[in-house]
């Protein structure tokens, strides 16, 4: 075993047990640093630990910032795998690759359960009885879609009471853009046939559609009603339009996801192209966090886990550009949520690889605009760090700028919280919680303080044995900020100050406090404080870090604030101890759910009792 292995990390590899399940790997903050999941949670965890193993440098630094480790046994690997993704999402740990939007993704969703469906633009897919289309990676692009298909299938998008009765209709049914049934124009069932055939065209089924259509306007021409038929008429003329826009990509008229991507200076974008009876109605990109150091096998398996975890509809067959590790429990986990045989191939040859090669072209394509992208707004943000330099007459320009904020409530639940910007763009995995710990009661200073050396120590002692060596990676904490800002005046200039002093940094490491008041700056050696020009970039790049600083402080100072205030409650009760109150809390998740529970429910936990599940009913 390592030498980093403490006898509290120690107590806990030694009690994991044999069996499938996941694995939460946190740091002394508690943060989730990695969720993993293992057939065999023992060996499977113990292995990081093996200094014979060989591990890439990105292990290592996961290795080195463990303090703690949890564990949760499943009943299988599925299983292991369906929550492995559920927590990766609620954690988004840094070590694990992950979408990189934190935004949901819009879906077009037909409120089918209604008796006169609406079609609307969601981010979160539920069990209403609705249909749900997509993810999409651009709401203006849906939007796009539906007012074209709109004028194809004229749906509803008011609010009234469909009676069928009322005197008049709105604007759009004049236009052509709704069918009216609030005034008896179209009756549920033939509003409901529209809105179905909309269903089809999403799905893919544009020839379905295209052939009802065509019986539609040849029978109404039948019986006479040349006006309803030219309506189908036009209507078959725009869905054709639509139609030419979709690219026959396969003759055997298959249901296909084909996906590859692309990778450069460590990002990562995945291309999905969406084919449907044979054509490619559409293709999305997205972009990963953190595989800078993952292999291709495990990129693709972690981005196929948390897109179809929340995909609206999963195809037969999933076209890949090469293996992927645990290939047949994703494939049993994908049937599961189709309800029938979904297969992961790779293709060699034909047409079906020359799609996987046109699928990773486009991925290359798309990053290298989104980089484009980037160095655009990088313009910018090199004009702030210009500035920034001149103003503050810095040696070199501040690349690296970390930004410390304290956030208490009446010195409860002090916690502190350091954001990263480099070259003017936030570097979320280098950001830092601190829970203070020496300071009792409110002391802004003092929390500050203890902060900062925490930070500093850091930055300044040697490196853990087992990451130790010429070729080792340096850590975030060993990177010395360019620029360290404060969110303060004077006095919490003056504590930074001091603390550089102690670890003699005051000479690497400039530092100034921003007042939010007048948005002063304070510089050491100056006696007035200095007002950046109010339009400069610069002053907006300090304004933005604090302000992140601020948000990032404030958000888990109320993280742990609840936590202590669930506790206390517990704590409260006559006989619930702190096991009983971890248990409770695993059980139920949360002081609400404990409070509406029955006694029965209540006793049935783990280490409790009949009287003490009375107790908690009484006391809460």
């Amino acid at each position: 075993m390592s030498n980093l292995v403490t006898a509290k990390l120690q107590e806990k590899l030694d009690a994991l047990p044999t069996k499938p399940g996941v694995y939460l790997m946190k740091d002394v903050e508690g943060q989730v640093l990695y969720v993993g999941k293992a057939v065999n949670l023992r060996a499977r965890v113990r292995s990081y630990f093996h200094a014979s193993a060989g591990h890439s440098p990105k292990i290592l630094r996961l290795v080195s910032g463990i303090d703690d480790i949890d564990f949760i046994v499943t009943a299988s690997e599925l299983e292991a795998l369906i929550l492995e993704s559920t927590l990766i999402k609620r954690y988004k740990p840094k070590y694990n690759v992950r979408l990189k939007d934190d935004k949901r993704y819009p879906y077009i969703k037909v409120t089918w359960q209604e008796d006169f469906p609406k079609v609307l633009i969601v981010r979160r897919m539920e069990r209403d009885g609705a249909r749900y289309f997509g993810p999409f990676t651009a709401s203006w692009a849906v939007q796009q879609t539906l007012q074209t298909l709109r004028r194809v299938f004229p749906y509803l998008t008011c609010n009234r009471n469909i009676t069928g009765q009322d005197e008049r209709a709105c604007l759009y049914f004049d236009l052509g853009l709704c069918l009216a049934p609030c005034i008896g124009a179209a009756s549920k069932e033939e509003y409901r046939a529209m809105i179905d055939g909309l269903c089809r065209f999403l799905e893919g089924k544009s020839d379905e559609v295209v052939a009802d259509l065509e019986l539609r306007m040849e029978a109404a021409a039948e019986q006479w009603d040349f006006e309803q038929a030219a309506i189908y008429r036009d209507q078959l003329s725009a869905i054709q339009r639509v139609i030419e826009r979709q690219k026959i990509v396969s003759t055997a008229l298959a249901d296909q996801d084909v996906i590859a991507f692309a990778r450069a200076d460590g990002d990562a974008c995945v291309q999905v192209f969406f084919i449907r009876r044979g054509r490619l109605i559409g293709r999305e990109y997205f972009v990963l966090d953190g595989a800078a150091e993952e292999s291709d096998p495990e990129v693709l398996a972690s981005f196929i886990k948390q897109f179809y975890d929340e995909a609206a509809y999963v195809p037969p067959e999933i076209l890949l550009p090469h293996e992927i590790d645990e290939a047949l429990v994703i494939q049993k986990w994908l049937r599961n949520r189709r309800g029938n045989t979904v297969a992961l191939k790779v293709p060699r040859k034909g047409h079906k690889r020359e799609l996987v090669a046109m699928a990773a072209e486009n991925a290359a394509e798309t990053l290298a605009h989104l980089h484009a992208q980037w160095i655009a707004d990088e313009g910018r943000q090199s004009t702030a760090i210009a500035q920034l330099q001149e103003h503050l007459g810095l040696e070199g320009p501040p690349n690296r700028i970390e930004c410390y904020d304290i956030s208490t409530i009446q010195g409860s639940a002090t916690t502190g919280a350091m954001v990263v910007f480099v070259k003017g763009v936030p570097r979320k995995n280098d950001y830092r919680r601190f829970k203070i710990q020496s300071v009792q009661g409110t002391d802004d200073y003092a929390s500050m303080r203890e902060m900062l050396r925490r930070r500093f120590r850091r930055a300044t002692e040697p490196a853990p044995q087992a990451v130790q060596g010429p070729g080792r990676k340096k850590t975030s904490w060993d990177l010395l900020p360019d620029l360290l800002v404060v969110d303060g005046g004077k006095g919490q200039l003056n504590v930074a100050i001091e603390v550089l002093d102690e670890f003699g940094l005051s000479d690497q490491v400039p530092a100034i406090g921003l007042a939010k008041q007048e948005e002063e700056v304070f510089v050491p050696g100056r006696l007035e404080p200095l007002h950046l020009p109010r339009n400069a970039e610069g002053l907006y790049l300090l304004q933005r870090i604090r302000d992140e600083a601020h948000r990032f402080a404030i958000a888990y100072h109320r993280r742990v604030r609840g936590k202590q205030t669930i506790r206390s409650q517990l704590d409260e009760v006559p006989g619930i101890g702190p096991k009983r109150r971890s248990a409770l809390l695993k059980h139920f998740g949360s002081i609400d759910a404990i409070r509406n529970a029955s006694v029965d429910e209540l006793a049935a936990v783990p280490g409790m009792t009949r009287p003490a599940a009375e107790q908690i009913k009484t006391s809460l």
